[in-house]
Formats: C-alpha cells, structure tokens, sequence
C-alpha cells in the first residue's frame, strides 16, 4: 500500500518596483528554486500549513487568495478552511519525514506579500523575489514554472478583487 501524506505550497507574489514577483527559496538537498512548501503538521490544516512554511522558509506573511469555487451557502453552520487552488498527487523519494517512497498530497495555494521589503523572521532558506521573464530559465521545477506561468497572467486581476 503507498503511503500517502498531506502537503501545502505556496505561491507567494508581490509587487516589487511597480512589478509582480513569484517569491521562491533555494531548496538545499534538491538544489533548485522552489515555493515555499512541505509537510502538513498534527494538528493544523493545509492552509495553516502553508502560511507557517511561507513564514519559515522566506521570512514573509502573506494572506492567501481565495480559490477559484463557489462559496459555502449563507447561514451553512460550521467555519470554512481555506480551499487550495489545486490538489494533486506528487511521487516523493525518501525524504526527513520519511524513510521510504512515499506520495504527496500536496495543497497549492496563492497568496500576496503586502511588505515584500519587511520581512517578519530570518528565512531557513535562501529566498528571491522572481520576475516572470526568468521563471523559463530558472533551475526549477517543470510544475512550478507550468503554475508560476498560468498565475503571473492572472495575479494582478485577483490581487484587485480580494484587496
């Protein structure tokens, strides 16, 4: 049986100089420019997930986006948790959670930076703000880049609607 567990990425953009940027750190055992992510810990959900490694590894707050969906009716009863943009299946390699192959479930979602200059802790990562004439070229991965492109279209619209 595999051995499935849950993750949350986030894409965090800001304006920088007048410009939309994709904010990525350095992964150190992988060695390329990644979002923000990793593992879902006990006792939060993915969203709360994503904003705690947002903070961990770049050093920034952000407030995540709403996800393209209908909202729950008026009156429905129980809080609603944030919806990802996407959930997909990633195949995983042996990593520090653990010892074997396993699969991600990985929750991606969007957020905006509104102090990109102001950063709240020390990131754990090497961290850059990214233009999106150079997400081509960067030593990334293929989804990443895929993603990154389809929301550099959209941001500035869906930072407009929810600011």
């Amino acid at each position: 049986m595999t051995i499935k567990h849950p993750t949350a990425s986030v894409f965090p953009f800001a304006l920088v100089d007048g410009r939309w940027r994709l904010g990525m750190i350095e992964h150190p055992r992988l060695g390329w420019w990644m979002v923000p992510g990793g593992h879902v810990e006990a006792g939060e959900t993915p969203d709360q997930g994503a904003l705690r490694e947002l903070v961990e590894e770049s050093g920034f707050t952000g407030r995540l986006l709403p996800a393209p969906g209908p909202e729950l009716p008026a009156g429905y009863p129980h809080p609603a948790v944030a919806a990802p943009w996407w959930t997909v299946e990633i195949p995983a390699a042996r990593d520090n959670h653990h010892g074997e192959p396993h699969v991600h479930i990985e929750h991606l979602y969007v957020a905006v930076v509104d102090a990109p200059e102001v950063p709240v802790g020390e990131a754990v990562h090497p961290f850059r703000w990214t233009a999106e004439e150079e997400l081509a070229e960067l030593h990334a991965p293929e989804d990443t880049k895929i993603v990154g492109k389809e929301l550099f279209g959209r941001i500035g619209e869906l930072a407009r609607l929810t600011s």
